[in-house]
């Protein structure tokens, strides 16, 4: 069984094109720190969580060696955002030639979505996009920086990237096959239901 997904690819030309989301407010403790050592023990994990619900499976079936080969790529960056010291999303950078950066995966754990830390991950990783270079030596500045999203993905997902400044150059329409995604919970459904964000 199969279904039809939109795939829209968006792109910036120049830093300018950039139109950054406000902050957090300073009470909230989110901060953003890059995942310097490899580690495919935590990509998989933040791979599999952000991405339980939007249908990404590309990764699944990848073995601990090719993650590692593939975060061990000089320029590949995994941004992570917190809250008060809990993983709460990331963004991941792949530099590629001719300058191009692809922003690869971008999203949150559903309970830290509506909390107004999406859009500024976002920002924040567009702007280590662009100053990639000044990271890796020898590596060509940054001339463009793209990503794509498609209808499987969450439905701001389009909105939040065209609010910062992200165009659509590209659309594609193709047929999907259902593919069956593991549970995070032994006989659950879906993710576990958003806790009390004060704990208490």
């Amino acid at each position: 069984m199969s279904h039809s997904v939109t795939t829209w690819y968006l792109e910036q030309t120049s830093p300018a094109d950039l139109v950054p989301a406000a902050a957090p407010p300073a009470g909230q403790d989110v901060r953003i720190v890059r995942s310097e050592v490899p580690s495919p023990e935590f990509s998989r994990f933040l791979y599999t969580t952000v991405g339980r619900d939007v249908l990404w499976t590309d990764r699944l079936s990848w073995p601990y060696a090719r993650w590692a080969e593939h975060l061990e790529r000089p320029g590949v960056e995994t941004w992570v955002v917190y809250e008060r010291g809990t993983p709460a999303g990331f963004i991941e950078l792949d530099p590629q030639p001719e300058g191009a950066v692809e922003i690869v995966y971008f999203g949150l754990i559903p309970a830290f979505q509506g909390r107004r830390i999406g859009g500024w991950l976002l920002t924040y990783g567009v702007e280590r996009a662009w100053d990639l270079a000044e990271r890796w030596p020898g590596r060509e500045r940054t001339a463009r920086v793209w990503l794509h999203t498609c209808s499987d993905d969450g439905p701001h997902a389009m909105a939040n990237y065209e609010r910062r400044g992200f165009r659509v150059y590209d659309t594609t329409v193709t047929q999907e096959a259902e593919v069956a995604m593991p549970e995070p919970w032994p006989g659950g459904q879906g993710t576990a239901p958003a806790r009390n964000p004060g704990g208490k």
